[in-house]
Parts: C-alpha cells; sequence; structure tokens
C-alpha cells in the first residue's frame, strides 16, 4: 500500500509539471532579457546584475513559495482552488457579515475578469518569445515570426474540440525535460562564474529597488514577469492534490528556475551584448535549434494549461450566476475537469492572433503581460484574508499584517505595471473591464428578472386548485423554478391556456452550492406537497454540470420513478423589455443584458433535458 501512494504521488507529480508550472516555467525565456533591458535606464553592470537576479530570487521565494504554495494553498474549497473557487470560499466564511458580501464579490469578479486578459497574454508572449530564437540562427528569419507563431497557436486551439487527454500524457514528461535543459544551463554558466550567487543575499536586492532612482520602481514591471503563472499553482491544486503541487515546486520547479536565471545572470556578467537574447544564448551553439524546438512544445503545454484554466472559470462563473449559460462540451469520459467552451475558445483566439499580430514581439507584450497578472494576485490576497479571519477565526492582527505584507508587494508591482498602460498595458485593462462588465451586468440583471417577474405564492396557488381541481390528464409534468415557494409562470399559462394538470406534477428546483461538487447521495431533496404535486431539488457543486434527465432516471429511482416517455419539462422563457427608467439604471446595461439574454444558451441543453420533451411558454418581463 505505501509503494502505491507513493507511485500515484510520483505520477500526480509529474502531471503536476505539465499542467500546474508551463506557465511559469517559460518565464525565463523574457523575465531577465526584460528585467535588464537598457531602455529602464539601469547600467548593466555586476552590481546591476545581481541586485536583479536578488530580486527574482527574492520575488519567487515570498510570492510563490511562501504565499502560493505554504500558505494560500490551504485555502482549498473541499480540494478545489482558483480564483471563483476562493469567492464562494470568502462568501460563506461572510454569510453573518452582510455588508463585506458586495465588496468581496467585486474583489472576485474584478480577479476573474483579469485572468481573462492573462489567458489572451500568455499564449501570445510565451509562443512569441520561444519561435525569436530562430532570429538568431537565421538571417531574416525576423518576418517569418508572427506567421509562425500563428501558426502554432491556430493548431493549439483547434486541438480543444479533441480535448487534452491524447496529449496530456506527454506534458510532464516534456516538462521534465524542459526543467532539467533549464536547470542544466544554469549550472553550466553558474560555473563559469561563481560570483553570480552572491545575489542570494537579500541586500542585493535592497540596494536594486532603491538604488536607481525612479528607474528602480520603473524596472519592478519587468522583474514581476519572473512570477507569472503563479495563479495556477493554486487554481489547478484540485487535479493533483497540494502534496504533489508543493513536491514538484520545492523538487524541481523552483531550482531549476533559480539555476537558470542565475546562469543567465552570470552569462551577463561575463558578456553585456548577450542581453538581446540572454536565454538562447546560454546554451551552446549547436543546442539553439533544439532549444527553439522544446521551447514551443513548453509554451504550448503552458498555453494549453491558460486556456483549459479559462474554461473552468467560464464553467464556475456560469454555475455561481455570472455567466449566461454556454455551451460545455466534456471531452473526457473519465476526467470531469476536462471540458470544452466553444464560445470561450474562439474568442480567446481572436484575441491571442490580435495581440500577436498587433504587438509583433514578445517585447513589446511583456509591457501589457504585467497588469493582469498582479491585478489577479491582489483580488487573491484580498479573498484570502476574509477566509482566514471569517471561515477561520484567526486573530485580526494576524490576518491583517499577512495579508498586508502580501498586499504591499503586489500593490507595488502592480503600480509598476501600471506604467506600461500606454505601451501595451491598456490591454489586460480593457479586456478585464469587458468581461467585469459582463459578469456584472448579468448578476445584476437576473436579480432584477427574478424580481421583476410576477408570480403567485406556491401554496395560494394549491389551496385554490385544490378548491377547484382542473381536469387532470395521464403522465407527469417537470416545471423548473428558480423559487421553489413561488408558482412557476410556465405553470400559470399551462392553466390559462389548456385547462388541464397532468396526474403528477413535480416542481423543480437547481442549486449551485458554493462546494466544488456535491455527491449522488446529497444530490436530490423531495417533499410531497398535495395530492400528486411534489417539490424537488437538485443540488450541484460549481464545479458540475447539471444532468437533470440522468439525475431523475437514476438517482431518484428510489424515491420517485420517473419514465421520460411520458414525463414533460415546462421551461418558462422570458422575453426583457427594457423600462423608461430601469433599475439597471445606464441604457447601455439594459441593452447588453437584453443581448446576452438572447443569446444565452438553451436551458434544455445546459440541464440536458429530453429535446422532445420540453415545453417552452414565453413571459415578458420588464427591467
Amino acid at each position: 500500500m505505501p509503494q502505491a501512494r507513493s507511485a500515484s504521488t510520483a505520477a500526480l507529480t509529474l502531471l503536476a509539471l505539465g499542467v500546474v508550472y508551463g506557465d511559469i516555467g517559460t518565464s525565463p525565456l523574457y523575465a531577465v532579457r526584460e528585467t535588464f533591458a537598457p531602455g529602464h535606464g539601469i547600467p548593466l553592470t555586476d552590481a546591476a546584475v545581481l541586485g536583479g537576479l536578488s530580486t527574482i530570487f527574492w520575488i519567487l521565494m515570498i510570492v510563490v513559495s511562501l504565499k502560493y504554495v505554504t500558505l494560500v494553498m490551504r485555502a482549498d474549497n473541499k480540494g478545489e482552488g482558483g480564483i471563483m473557487a476562493l469567492l464562494a470560499l470568502a462568501s460563506r466564511a461572510l454569510r453573518g457579515h452582510a455588508r463585506w458580501r458586495a465588496p468581496v464579490m467585486l474583489a472576485g469578479v474584478i480577479g476573474a475578469s483579469l485572468f481573462f486578459g492573462e489567458a489572451v497574454l500568455t499564449p501570445a508572449i510565451s509562443v512569441l518569445s520561444a519561435v525569436e530564437g530562430l532570429s538568431l540562427g537565421a538571417a531574416g528569419a525576423e518576418r517569418d515570426l508572427v506567421p509562425l507563431a500563428a501558426g502554432v497557436l491556430a493548431a493549439l486551439f483547434l486541438m480543444q474540440r479533441h480535448g487534452t487527454g491524447a496529449v496530456g500524457a506527454l506534458f510532464g514528461p516534456v516538462c521534465a525535460l524542459w526543467f532539467a535543459t533549464l536547470g542544466a544551463s544554469g549550472i553550466w554558466n553558474i560555473a563559469q562564474n561563481p560570483a553570480v550567487l552572491g545575489a542570494l543575499n537579500p541586500v542585493h536586492a535592497l540596494g536594486f529597488v532603491t538604488g536607481y532612482g525612479a528607474s528602480s520602481f520603473v524596472v519592478l514591471g519587468s522583474v514581476l514577469l519572473a512570477i507569472t503563472g503563479a495563479e495556477a499553482l493554486y487554481a489547478d491544486m484540485g487535479h493533483f492534490g497540494k502534496k504533489a503541487v508543493r513536491i514538484a515546486w520545492f523538487g524541481m520547479v523552483a531550482p531549476a528556475l533559480v539555476l537558470n536565471y542565475f546562469g543567465q545572470g552570470a552569462l551577463l556578467m561575463r558578456d553585456a551584448t548577450a542581453i538581446t537574447s540572454p536565454f538562447y544564448l546560454a546554451f551552446p551553439p549547436w543546442a539553439l535549434y533544439p532549444m527553439v524546438a522544446l521551447a514551443t512544445a513548453a509554451t504550448v503545454i503552458a498555453s494549453q494549461a491558460t486556456i483549459s484554466g479559462a474554461f473552468s472559470v467560464t464553467q464556475q462563473a456560469i454555475q455561481l450566476g455570472f455567466l449566461p449559460r454556454m455551451k460545455i462540451l466534456h471531452t473526457s469520459a473519465s476526467t470531469a475537469g476536462q471540458i470544452y467552451v466553444p464560445a470561450v475558445n474562439w474568442i480567446l483566439f481572436a484575441a491571442v492572433l490580435g495581440a500577436v499580430v498587433g504587438f509583433g514581439s514578445s517585447e513589446r507584450l511583456a509591457s501589457a503581460y504585467g497588469v493582469a497578472v498582479m491585478g489577479t494576485m491582489m483580488a487573491t490576497t484580498i479573498l484570502t484574508f476574509f477566509v482566514i479571519r471569517f471561515g477561520w477565526g484567526y486573530p485580526l492582527w494576524l490576518c491583517a499584517a499577512a495579508s498586508g505584507f502580501f498586499l504591499a508587494i503586489e500593490a507595488t508591482l502592480f503600480s509598476s505595471a501600471l506604467l506600461k498602460v500606454p505601451d501595451g498595458g491598456w490591454l489586460p485593462l480593457v479586456l478585464g473591464v469587458i468581461a467585469c462588465s459582463l459578469m456584472l451586468t448579468w448578476r445584476r440583471g437576473r436579480l432584477l428578472a427574478r424580481v421583476r417577474l410576477s408570480t403567485v405564492p406556491l401554496k395560494r396557488l394549491l389551496e385554490s386548485l385544490m378548491r377547484e381541481p382542473p381536469v387532470r390528464v395521464p403522465g407527469t409534468a417537470v416545471f423548473l423554478t428558480t423559487n421553489p415557494d413561488s408558482t412557476p409562470p410556465a405553470l400559470l399559462h399551462n392553466l390559462n391556456h389548456n385547462k388541464v394538470l397532468h396526474e403528477r406534477v413535480v416542481f423543480l428546483t437547481i442549486e449551485v452550492g458554493d462546494e466544488p461538487m456535491v455527491s449522488a447521495e446529497q444530490r436530490i431533496e423531495l417533499e410531497l406537497l398535495e395530492q400528486g404535486f411534489w417539490k424537488m431539488t437538485l443540488r450541484y457543486g460549481f464545479m458540475q454540470n447539471p444532468d437533470v434527465a440522468h439525475d431523475l432516471t437514476t438517482t431518484s429511482r428510489r424515491l420517485l420513478e420517473f419514465d421520460m416517455m411520458t414525463t414533460s419539462f415546462f421551461l418558462s422563457r422570458q422575453t426583457l423589455v427594457p423600462a423608461e427608467r430601469g433599475p439597471l439604471v445606464a441604457r447601455w446595461s439594459e441593452r447588453l443584458f437584453t443581448a446576452l439574454s438572447r443569446n444565452a444558451g438553451s436551458a434544455a441543453d445546459y440541464f440536458n433535458l429530453p429535446v422532445n420533451r420540453v415545453i417552452e411558454l414565453g413571459t415578458k418581463v420588464q427591467l
């Protein structure tokens, strides 16, 4: 048994190398080059190199090792992580503190919105930085880099609909080779200039961030590129478990990254002209093309992890009520987390392609990258504060001190990144504003639509039906409702037009909780109301897709038998009509919500209802 557990942990650790660490593992391609770029105004002296490397090292240790790997990963939502899972956890902790719920929700939505901006920039900068190595070995290759990167990205996004299962087994070994190569290159260069190890002394970092005036602040916007992808440690831990993620980080990833960064620094201390491409020039000339191929494979894996993360965040946002229903396809029969969201996939592809063509180089894209990364990290820190303070009950001074420490560092890095807004930092901000507007408008609009929907208390309706019973016809009618105590509008319309009721009527409410998964044993709650009237609740976690047909025919069999051939599902389709001066206030907000509602996915498809047994009845709702 211990040997089996050990083998399982080793396998999960290998897989985590590919899925969890693909993004942060490709940062050496551009982080050192951008940190010591001549445009910052810091001379490339040995002291500056030691200071820059020391800053990179200590930010890795504080933000990644201490904050994410050691602390934040403890704030799991029943084993799951990520910004939306953390938002659900924080919301649960604040049930007795209503005044904090709105600010916390806003922080979570902003963090998730900026994550979508990161999902656009990661594939663009990673793939471009990988193929740019070709320009070192072939004259005139610069003009082919953008088309080549676009071709790689097109193949990557086309592959999404087939799922990652077929190539997933290669991710771990390829990334293991990548990190081993990073470490070997670092050791080889450090051996030629061991003085670079002096960067381990934090005094050099302190001197670097204070000794060059305004340039010290500006350069922090490039230093933070070394920690891009740290959010994935938390977001993907549910797939592999905390133990495997932590073993992979401390056992291989962190040593390989530090060695490679120091190796590039040792190269720059020997030859300052290598700043044009310190990553590729740190390898022998014969290794250039093999490294370009390996780097391209590693960046594709990093991009895949980010794209998959965008799919997962979208699914969670839909389940938690922040986005309209979308078509979600499961690409694996055995792994629930492997999903494909066609709409998100092609929107991402268009945005990524636009970024590659519009910016044209990884150097220009680097200016846009930091804003999204640090914004998401700050949101995670804020949400974690509420979890540890109100959920775990830690003393206020301790929560404030720990969160304030990390927030001060991240706010400084974020402020530095904002200086690059004119040079490209505007892109993730624009993408974040768009995503945030969509989520907040949909959330508020749905709440208002429910309030405005005219309905009758269910208890009163049943009393009237018992006094004057309508004609009952054979079969079962299932009426989907969001409020189990109110009469579904579809039932009122059915009575008004058809003057009949089925022998058995089930009022079905689908609830999505703030936990990631709900077991089959906890799925169904059933209550008999009157003769032939039932109230049923189906509960799902925010990482599960509702499957009503399956649960009614299997899970509920011991409680209430369902025959799909004699069961009809009644849905209320709402037609939204903007008011003269509606609660959404801004006319654009009303129009946006109306457009989202019209283009939302079919409820029958989303809840997996038998299409030939669904009846939709319309209702007008004035906003």
